[in-house]
């Protein structure tokens, strides 16, 4: 189960960090309690998880996270989220925390999603 949990949370989030791979084995109920926040976070509900993956990535590009930027950009790929659909997101970002928020965010983009 474990494993299987592993693979939809890359595919959610993109790169899984190693030490919450570790969770598996050096805390596993840390690890569930975890997964079942994810799972009740990024399951479709009000708001589709494609467009919580956006509000993510407007949030990590806010706070200039190079790991949560690029891993939630991947995962934006992987839900088919267009680059287009990103760039819509960091203009929003832009507008509430300003200019390095949105450069640091198309900067991240553009590495990931190269068209």
């Amino acid at each position: 189960m474990m494993k299987d949990d592993m693979k939809d949370l890359e595919r959610m989030i993109g790169k899984v960090p190693k030490f919450f791979k570790e969770l598996t084995v050096n805390d596993p109920k840390m690890y569930e309690l975890v997964m079942k926040l994810e799972s009740h976070i990024w399951d479709d509900g009000a708001l589709t998880r494609k467009t919580k993956k956006l509000i993510a990535i407007a949030i990590a590009a806010s706070m200039r996270d190079q790991h949560a930027t690029h891993a939630q950009l991947i995962g934006a790929a992987n839900l088919g989220i267009s680059k287009k659909e990103v760039e819509e997101a960091l203009r929003v970002a832009f507008l509430l925390a300003g200019m390095p928020a949105y450069v640091y965010g198309k900067t991240q983009l553009d590495e990931v999603m190269k068209e």
